[in-house]
């Protein structure tokens, strides 16, 4: 089966698309497919086993919607099947089948980054506001979008449950749950020897979190909740335009010298840092399905998490990790000081694995494969009636 793949980011790009196209690609064209991406980016094309075409940054933005769209439609007429990972491409209309995978709202996103709304503006509520016209402007694309679509993929029953409230029928919407690709393994060290490795203190006691540094990540709320816990280090692995005000946040609250940001962490040594960390910490406004945590989870580090978006889908409260109300500060303050109480982390740790059979690799390959091969096929029938 011939596929394109239109996306807006991909390897070696940092992000939840880029990271899932990579690694399912491959395993689905061991199973007979062909694919084409069109992205965005500069990087080199070469040595994927498949074409990937970059309509390149270097120029003016309308020249790359141009471009974009101008390729697509080229691509498109030579292809069985469309399989889109990003809302809001510059792609017009063409009569193949078409696969939308959904991870969080567009209109949203769009919207907090161009400070269209308050950096605290929470998902759920954005769904039932009205706004200025230019924000339900958004609102309308992207639900028109989805609703055009053939079939739409999410990760987590939120986000099916978000999709539905666009007008989407619901038996478009079809939940795969994300996966870590199998080639990732746990450390083989110990929690000890990963400190060793990393230059940490042996009996020291660490909070890490990972992911871009932008407000909707909650790490703000973490540096504020610091206080509480006056001997654990908050270690920041990623880097955003949210930087210096965290530096600035940090130091007002007198807790800098035990915030250690490290800017952007290569991804293969995210997992020994996981490792080392007593817990890895999400505190985020909404998630569609985070692979920080399944990632936290599988090399046996428990989490602590917002009990927001697909959160509660990956963490059982008081089994693996730990559910804290968002935005609470209060609430924060105490889980995290529950967290560091004695026994509770080695109790977590031990139960870090429960669950973790709803996330298997092989089993978001199959259903994916599934759902590729069931709509070329209806389509094609519903084509030749």
């Amino acid at each position: 089966m011939r596929v394109l793949i239109a996306t807006g980011i991909f390897h070696p790009d940092s992000g939840g698309p880029a990271t899932y196209l990579h690694a399912l690609l491959p395993a689905l064209q061991a199973r007979g497919y062909a694919f084409h991406v069109l992205t965005y980016g500069d990087a080199p094309s070469e040595g994927y086993g498949y074409p990937v075409e970059r309509i390149s940054f270097k120029q003016s933005a309308l020249r790359r919607w141009s471009a974009y769209a101008r390729r697509y439609a080229q691509l498109a007429a030579q292809t069985d099947l469309i399989y889109v990972n990003t809302l809001g491409l510059p792609r017009p209309k063409v009569r193949k089948p078409l696969a939308l995978k959904i991870v969080g709202d567009y209109a949203w996103e769009r919207a907090l980054h161009r400070r269209w709304i308050a950096p605290e503006t929470d998902l759920e509520a954005f769904q039932r506001r009205r706004d200025l016209p230019h924000v339900a402007w958004f609102k309308a694309r992207r639900a028109r979008e989805a609703r055009q679509a053939d079939a739409i993929i999410v990760p987590s029953q939120h986000l099916r449950r978000l999709v539905s409230g666009w007008g989407v029928p619901p038996e478009r919407i079809q939940v795969i749950y994300n996966a870590l690709e199998p080639t990732r393994h746990a450390p083989s060290l110990s929690q000890a020897e990963a400190r060793a490795a990393l230059g940490w203190q042996p009996e020291g006691r660490y909070l890490l979190t990972v992911g871009r540094l932008i407000a909707l990540k909650g790490v703000q709320y973490l540096i504020q909740a610091l206080d509480a816990l006056p001997d654990v280090q908050l270690i920041v692995a990623g880097d955003g335009d949210f930087l210096p005000h965290l530096r600035a946040l940090a130091d007002s609250y007198g807790v800098a010298a035990r915030v250690r940001f490290l800017g952007k962490v290569p991804h293969n040594q995210i997992p020994l840092l996981m490792r080392a960390a007593d817990y890895v910490a999400l505190y985020s406004s909404t998630e569609g399905l985070s692979h920080t945590l399944l990632e936290a989870l599988q090399v046996g580090t428990p989490v602590i998490a917002s009990a927001r978006g697909g959160n509660p889908e990956v963490v059982q409260h008081g089994v693996n990790g730990l559910l804290v109300p968002h935005p609470d500060l209060e609430a924060l303050r105490a889980a995290l000081q529950h967290a560091f109480s004695a026994g509770v982390r080695d109790q977590l740790a031990a139960q870090s694995a429960v669950g973790a059979e709803r996330f298997a690799w092989q089993t978001m390959l199959d259903q994916t494969d599934l759902a590729l091969r069931a709509l070329r096929e209806r389509t094609s029938v519903s084509s030749t009636n």
